[in-house]
């Protein structure tokens, strides 16, 4: 079983999505923070279990929801949250370290 670590830019990227839904509608934006943070959770124990991407090579991705995609690394000590971004986002290349 390896860690879940969440880099403190996919933090970031997740609190600016749920402050950003939270302008709207509070209760939303927490509901869509939990589903996004959730969704990495099963990575633990079975960090392959999501596709390789196309939109970031190198890297897989999780679409949590039609518009939200949590991007993430599996190395060898642990499992590496890297991005979160909207699914219309242009994505930046490279890794996080």
């Amino acid at each position: 079983m390896l860690p879940v670590v969440w880099h403190p830019d996919a933090e970031r990227d997740l609190l600016e999505i749920v402050a950003f839904i939270a302008e709207h509608d509070y209760r939303a934006a927490e509901r869509m923070g939990r589903l996004i943070y959730e969704s990495a959770e099963p990575l633990a124990e079975h960090p392959y279990m999501y596709k390789a991407s196309e939109r970031k090579p190198g890297w897989r991705e999780i679409v949590v929801h039609p518009n939200y995609l949590v991007f993430y690394r599996v190395l060898s000590d642990r499992v590496q949250v890297d991005m979160v971004a909207h699914s219309r986002q242009q994505y930046p290349g490279g890794a996080r370290a």
